[in-house]
Protein backbone atom coordinates (compact mmCIF):
# COMPACT_ATOMS: atom_id res chain seq x y z
CA UNK A 1 0.00 0.00 0.00
CA UNK A 2 0.90 3.28 -0.20
CA UNK A 3 0.03 6.94 0.86
CA UNK A 4 -0.18 9.74 -1.92
CA UNK A 5 -0.18 12.97 -1.39
CA UNK A 6 -1.14 15.54 -3.86
CA UNK A 7 -1.00 19.20 -3.28
CA UNK A 8 -3.22 20.77 -5.98
CA UNK A 9 -5.12 24.14 -7.09
CA UNK A 10 -7.77 24.85 -5.02
CA UNK A 11 -10.39 24.50 -8.01
CA UNK A 12 -9.17 21.06 -9.42
CA UNK A 13 -9.94 19.36 -5.78
CA UNK A 14 -13.54 18.35 -6.97
CA UNK A 15 -11.91 16.64 -9.79
CA UNK A 16 -8.84 14.62 -7.56
CA UNK A 17 -11.92 13.73 -5.44
CA UNK A 18 -14.13 12.11 -8.58
CA UNK A 19 -10.32 10.76 -9.55
CA UNK A 20 -10.10 8.98 -6.21
CA UNK A 21 -13.37 7.55 -6.06
CA UNK A 22 -13.12 6.31 -9.97
CA UNK A 23 -10.33 4.47 -8.44
CA UNK A 24 -12.18 3.27 -5.37
CA UNK A 25 -10.53 4.86 -2.91
CA UNK A 26 -11.55 4.07 0.84
CA UNK A 27 -11.01 7.29 1.96
CA UNK A 28 -9.44 10.81 2.20
CA UNK A 29 -8.29 13.55 4.12
CA UNK A 30 -8.28 17.29 2.25
CA UNK A 31 -6.54 19.81 4.31
CA UNK A 32 -6.31 23.46 2.98
CA UNK A 33 -2.41 24.52 2.87
CA UNK A 34 -0.35 27.97 1.98
CA UNK A 35 3.34 27.06 -0.19
CA UNK A 36 5.04 27.78 -3.24
CA UNK A 37 7.61 25.61 -5.54
CA UNK A 38 10.38 26.60 -7.96
CA UNK A 39 8.36 29.35 -9.16
CA UNK A 40 8.25 31.07 -5.49
CA UNK A 41 4.63 31.99 -5.47
CA UNK A 42 3.29 35.25 -5.62
CA UNK A 43 4.46 38.44 -3.68
CA UNK A 44 1.69 38.74 -0.99
CA UNK A 45 3.19 41.04 1.54
CA UNK A 46 6.45 42.42 2.83
CA UNK A 47 6.93 41.36 6.46
CA UNK A 48 9.75 42.09 9.18
CA UNK A 49 11.60 39.85 10.87
CA UNK A 50 14.84 41.57 13.09
CA UNK A 51 15.08 43.97 10.63
CA UNK A 52 15.49 41.48 7.30
CA UNK A 53 13.41 42.24 4.72
CA UNK A 54 11.29 39.14 3.80
CA UNK A 55 9.15 38.45 0.81
CA UNK A 56 5.99 36.19 1.64
CA UNK A 57 5.93 33.81 -1.46
CA UNK A 58 2.78 31.57 -0.22
CA UNK A 59 0.12 30.75 -2.59
CA UNK A 60 -2.98 28.83 -1.95
CA UNK A 61 -3.03 24.83 -2.44
CA UNK A 62 -5.24 22.06 -1.17
CA UNK A 63 -3.78 18.62 0.35
CA UNK A 64 -5.31 15.89 -0.50
CA UNK A 65 -3.97 12.52 1.06
CA UNK A 66 -5.40 8.75 0.88
CA UNK A 67 -3.84 5.70 1.07
CA UNK A 68 -4.60 2.91 -2.17
CA UNK A 69 -3.09 -0.25 -2.95
CA UNK A 70 -0.09 -0.32 -5.63
CA UNK A 71 -1.88 -1.79 -8.70
CA UNK A 72 -3.70 1.53 -9.04
CA UNK A 73 -0.92 3.72 -8.44
CA UNK A 74 0.13 4.68 -11.90
CA UNK A 75 -3.39 4.93 -13.12
CA UNK A 76 -4.07 7.54 -10.33
CA UNK A 77 -0.95 9.46 -11.52
CA UNK A 78 -1.90 9.52 -14.81
CA UNK A 79 -5.58 10.13 -14.25
CA UNK A 80 -4.20 13.20 -12.25
CA UNK A 81 -1.85 14.34 -14.80
CA UNK A 82 -4.37 14.04 -17.37
CA UNK A 83 -7.32 15.82 -15.83
CA UNK A 84 -5.74 18.33 -13.22
CA UNK A 85 -2.51 19.54 -15.24
CA UNK A 86 -2.83 22.80 -17.13
CA UNK A 87 0.51 22.58 -18.29
CA UNK A 88 1.65 25.96 -16.19
CA UNK A 89 3.94 26.48 -13.73
CA UNK A 90 2.04 26.10 -9.87
CA UNK A 91 0.02 22.79 -11.32
CA UNK A 92 1.42 20.80 -7.92
CA UNK A 93 2.97 17.91 -6.69
CA UNK A 94 2.28 13.91 -6.18
CA UNK A 95 4.37 12.71 -3.05
CA UNK A 96 3.81 8.85 -2.34
CA UNK A 97 5.14 7.24 0.91
CA UNK A 98 5.02 3.18 1.99
CA UNK A 99 2.39 2.37 4.20
CA UNK A 100 3.68 -0.86 6.60
CA UNK A 101 0.25 -1.39 7.94
CA UNK A 102 -3.45 0.21 8.63
CA UNK A 103 -5.91 -1.19 11.25
CA UNK A 104 -9.63 0.09 11.67
CA UNK A 105 -9.48 1.33 15.03
CA UNK A 106 -13.59 0.43 14.68
CA UNK A 107 -13.37 -3.19 13.80
CA UNK A 108 -10.01 -4.57 13.87
CA UNK A 109 -9.32 -4.95 10.54
CA UNK A 110 -5.95 -4.74 8.85
CA UNK A 111 -4.20 -4.10 5.85
CA UNK A 112 -6.69 -3.82 2.62
CA UNK A 113 -9.56 -4.85 4.44
CA UNK A 114 -9.21 -1.61 6.49
CA UNK A 115 -8.70 0.75 4.00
Amino acid sequence: MKEIVLIIRPEKLEIVKSILDEYHCGGMTISTAMGCGTQRGSLEGVNEIKGLKTNINLLPKIKVEAVVEDNILEDIFLAVIDKVGTGNVGDGKIFVRNIEQVVRIRTGERGSKAL
